[in-house]
């Protein structure tokens, strides 16, 4: 059993703890609740209490002495009698269940709707009767007066078969495209049916008319609620001849006054689920509400919350309060307190084929020793362990040498430690020990003084040490420009930290800053010299780059061929007339000039004023010439 408190209310689990695997026989299950002390201590209200694989109804009879639960898998109804806490009997179906309800007092009169439009009928003994609706059918109600079943479903028609006379009456025609859910007022027979749009429409059974409508879809929307899509009635109760409980498919609850066309209150669950139950105490003038995720019970005055009960699987439907055969959970929960449970299956090993090659027991698969479950196979704990050590027999002596090493290793933890430099960034690594020394050296001295934590013990940090992506290129521009600020910053830090160990030593003598330069002229230098520094760096990589782009400028000339025009009446001599005309041309003015006077086309004479003068020689061309 699992205790939790919720708004000061005590909540008792009672199916909370071990369970036994469905395939387990009766027998095998009783001798593991006679040897299991956690199964003999599960407290178990009815036996039996359970379904297969889901449960997705369940009513009590009016007379308060079975209880009827509708589930699968393979579709069945099982009856329960509290009087014995056990189960009385059980009757397999066709097809799943949709909705049930109790016609007598006892179970001797049941009616099923079913997902395949058939309604089926059971007397004491068994099936009684089975026939079939126009359409698909999600909800019916029973109007005692009349002996009528009103159907509703997939139309926008509320189906009447009349049980006394065994026939379908006229149908009623509504407005509504298709319908969710419908009941019927215990006080004045008021038949109410919420539609897919989000309304309401009640009908006075005697005169077959609609007497009212409410829109309860735009009552929904409040300040500050957030609805996806238009919100549809999902659950329906009355309370009383005048009070009416609505449920939305966006997990809203509205509670009407028959009087009102506004809701009285607005609850919303915030889980954006449909509401599946809606149920009334009054002995304490609360309401019970059930969407897939919570159970939700809090005053129908106020909305304010009383408790919530989230359990670990989905909910498809809600009882309400606790009826009296169980008065003595009272005793029980007084006496009980909450104890740690095993988990489900504790006595069983989950293993994979995996697994079982590794172990060597594939030749189980398909015997009773493994149960196949999901990607899987459950088999026994103590079989588990004995292949286990006959697989591995020297798994103690590994595990008592792995102890042995831990130990050794602890023990050299005390010694003096060598510092061991990573693969990766070993420069940046000794760097932070260095640092971290000093760090440690200040904080030792001062009394009250703690090191922060170093880089190199943070696991955030590691890879960059280990991984050689993480290799700082000690040669790239980036860190050729920042390192001279950021050893600049170190020397500073360093400097720091000098200065305050100095000053933690000798607390009592403290010397004053020496006259001439002081600090802020210290600094300037400082700047003066990293910028200096930056500047310089700046200039060799621009120098580097201008060779790197000139040395792959020759590379590309050598790999591709030079052509040269000859022009017509010109004989050709060399490529080296080509290259020194080339030459000639990217010369300055004054080389040029000099090379024009030693071949005697530019003639360079004194002038009386101090000037020079310059007489050029031209080349004579011959009309004969092409010029191209």
């Amino acid at each position: 059993m699992q205790i939790s408190s919720v708004n000061d209310v005590k909540i008792y689990n009672l199916s909370h703890g071990k369970s036994l695997p469905e395939w387990l026989s009766d027998r095998k299950k009783r001798a593991l609740q006679n040897k299991d002390v956690d199964i003999q201590r599960r407290i178990e209200l009815i036996q039996d209490f359970e379904m297969p694989t889901v449960c997705t109804s369940i009513k009590v009879s009016r007379d308060g002495q079975f209880i009827l639960a509708a589930g699968t898998y393979k579709p069945r109804i099982r009856c329960y009698d509290t009087y014995q806490l056990s189960l009385k009997f059980e009757r397999c179906l066709d097809s799943d269940v949709v909705a049930f309800d109790i016609l007598s007092d006892d179970y001797s009169k049941l009616v099923f709707l079913h997902c395949n439009r058939y309604v089926e009928f059971h007397s004491q003994h068994g099936h009684y009767y089975k026939t079939r609706i126009p359409k698909f059918g999600r909800d019916f109600a029973y109007h005692y007066p009349s002996c009528d079943l009103y159907f509703v479903g997939a139309s926008s028609e509320i189906f009447r078969l009349n049980l006394e006379q065994g026939r379908f009456l006229n149908s009623l025609q509504t407005d509504a495209v298709e319908h969710n859910v419908c009941d019927i007022n215990p006080v004045h027979q008021l038949l109410a049916s919420g539609t897919a749009e989000g309304k309401v429409e009640c009908w006075d059974p005697r005169v077959r008319s609609r007497v009212g409508m409410l829109d309860c879809a735009l009552s929904s929307v409040t300040e500050g609620t957030e609805v996806e899509g238009l919100p549809s009635v999902s659950a329906l109760k009355f309370n009383g001849s005048l009070t009416m409980a609505v449920g939305t498919s966006t997990g809203q609850v509205l509670i009407y006054d028959l009087r009102s066309s506004r809701p009285l209150l607005v609850k919303d669950h915030y889980y954006g689920l449909p509401i599946k139950s809606v149920n009334f105490q009054d002995h304490l003038d609360l309401v019970l509400t059930a969407d897939s995720k919570i159970i939700k019970i809090w005053n129908k005055d106020t909305g304010k919350v009383f408790s919530s009960i989230e359990p670990q699987t989905n909910i498809n439907d809600a009882l309400g309060p606790a009826p009296r055969w169980c008065s003595f959970l009272d005793n029980l929960t007084e006496e009980l307190e909450e104890s740690p449970e095993s988990t489900v299956y504790d006595d069983y090993k989950f293993v994979t084929r995996k697994d079982l090659e590794n172990l060597g027991l594939s030749h189980l698969v398909g015997s009773s020793l493994l149960r196949a479950y999901m990607h899987g196979f459950f088999m026994d704990i103590r079989l588990y362990h004995k292949v286990k050590t006959m697989a591995n027999p020297f798994a103690y002596e590994e595990y008592r040498k792995d102890k042995i090493r831990q130990k050794i290793e602890e023990s050299r933890a005390q010694r003096v430690q060598i510092k061991k430099l990573p693969k990766v960034n070993k420069e940046l690594a000794l760097k932070l020990m260095e640092e971290g020394d000093d760090e440690a050296e200040l904080s030792a001295r001062k009394k009250k003084g703690k090191a922060l934590p170093s880089i190199l013990s943070d696991e955030r940090f590691q890879v960059m040490f280990e991984n050689p992506d993480y290799q700082v290129e000690e040669q790239s521009e980036e860190f050729r420009l920042l390192n001279p600020i950021v050893s600049k910053v170190g020397q500073k830090r360093r400097k720091k930290l000098r200065l305050l160990a100095k000053q933690a030593t000798d607390a009592e003598n403290e010397e004053e800053e020496p006259e001439g330069r002081g600090s802020s002229d210290e600094s300037s230098d400082d700047d003066k010299s990293w910028v200096d520094e930056v500047r310089e760096q700046r200039r060799l990589i621009y120098e580097e780059g201008r060779d790197r782009r000139r040395q792959e400028r020759k590379q590309k000339q050598g790999q591709q061929p030079r052509f040269f025009q000859i022009k017509a009446g010109e004989e050709f001599r060399s490529f080296g007339d080509v290259a020194r005309k080339q030459k000639l041309q990217k010369a300055s003015l004054e080389e040029r000039l000099k090379l024009e006077e030693r071949s005697g086309t530019v003639n360079v004479a004194d002038t009386a004023v101090g000037s020079k003068q310059l007489t050029f020689t031209l080349k004579k061309v011959s009309h004969d010439d092409t010029i191209t």
